[in-house]
């Protein structure tokens, strides 16, 4: 064999141990965290090869949740919320801008659901308590009265100039907890596409957000059953890059003398909202999502479907007070209802 033919079949022979000792690409593979942020469990899940670089992302998300819950919170000594709220009737106070930007889409969904959802409603919370201050009591007529004057969202200033948020009026307060969930689900997704990740799950109570695939099969996100046990549900629907958010009577509830009380108050009556068991919203964006379920809501099923089929890229499944499912247009045909909910009442 001549000299030159001797290299071509050494340099082939090098191509094919090189190629030989190449790794091949890992596959996918699940990597789950989860934690206790703004009072519910956060729930992390990514598809990835590079677990360490999802982890660290998860940790970003984790670190981001605490930030914001420090802003946001009605409950955490020196938020946003609560200095805005002992200034109210006095002066404008200086917040972030993430608070402003909360309060903001808040303001947007109130015009959209004549003031049904409404932040303004922590000036009834002292009295309706349902978070880990829940009592069982149930409000005296005159208590309820005293305070729904002060549900106003239209009495919420905010100046991006100085940076600043006023409530014109004494004794009105803010509370966030429509809509707090949903913006820093927003904020942990674009967390997870700055990393990499385009397959994942985000999940904090009621507000969840998939992005891209579970991985070789799409995500199947499942809606509660209002009256079944926990973890039963009623319908399924398959969603890529969309959020998914419920609200709904069951959550944060008491029966007493054979009726149910529920966190998810009318702004008009301050009383619990009684036309719907619960309301799924499905969109691109968590933030509209987390207020638009509760707005929906309390406007009950005719009036809160009708808007949600105004709003371009917005879907819902509703589940009435008297146990009838209504699903929006876009849904038709999407989604798959396993059994009807269960009808037990209260």
């Amino acid at each position: 064999m001549s000299r030159v033919g001797s290299r071509v079949v050494l340099s082939m022979a090098l191509v094919m141990v090189v190629a030989s000792c190449a790794r091949a690409p890992e596959p996918p593979r699940k990597v789950e965290a989860t934690r206790l942020a703004m009072g519910s469990t956060l729930a992390l899940t990514a598809w990835t090869a590079d677990e360490p670089a999802a982890r660290a992302a998860f940790d970003a998300v984790f670190a981001d949740f605490e930030r914001l819950e420090g802003l946001l919170s009605v409950w955490r000594p020196g938020s946003d919320v609560q200095l805005v709220n002992a200034q109210a009737g006095k002066a404008p106070v200086p917040v972030h801008d993430e608070t402003r930007e909360v309060l903001r889409a808040a303001a947007e969904i109130s015009g959209w659901t004549d003031g049904k959802f409404d932040v303004t409603f922590g000036a009834l919370s002292d009295i309706w308590k349902f978070d880990h201050d829940q009592d069982g009591r149930v409000p005296t007529g005159a208590e309820i009265a005293a305070r729904v004057p002060l549900v106003d969202y239209r009495e919420v200033v905010i100046e991006d100039g100085p940076g600043t948020v006023f409530i014109r009026r004494p004794g009105m307060r803010i509370h966030l907890g429509g809509i707090g969930k949903g913006y820093a689900v927003e904020r942990a997704v674009a967390i997870l596409r700055r990393a990499g990740l385009r397959d994942f799950l985000i999940q904090s109570g009621g507000d969840l957000y998939v992005g891209g695939r579970a991985g070789s099969e799409p995500w199947r996100l499942g809606i509660q059953d209002p009256r079944g046990p926990a973890g039963q549900i009623f319908a399924e629907v398959e969603l890529a890059d969309a959020t998914f958010s419920t609200s709904g009577d069951y959550e944060r509830a008491f029966v007493k003398d054979g009726v149910r009380y529920h966190h998810i108050l009318d702004p008009a009556t301050g009383q619990p909202a009684r036309l719907c068991r619960s309301v799924t919203i499905i969109t691109r964006r968590p933030t509209l999502a987390d207020g638009l379920s509760t707005g929906v809501f309390i406007l009950g099923p005719e009036k809160g479907m009708a808007l949600v089929e105004r709003l371009p890229d917005a879907e819902a499944v509703i589940v009435t007070a008297d146990n009838r499912v209504l699903v929006s247009s876009g849904l038709e045909g999407k989604l798959r209802v396993i059994r009807p909910p269960t009808g037990t009442s209260p």
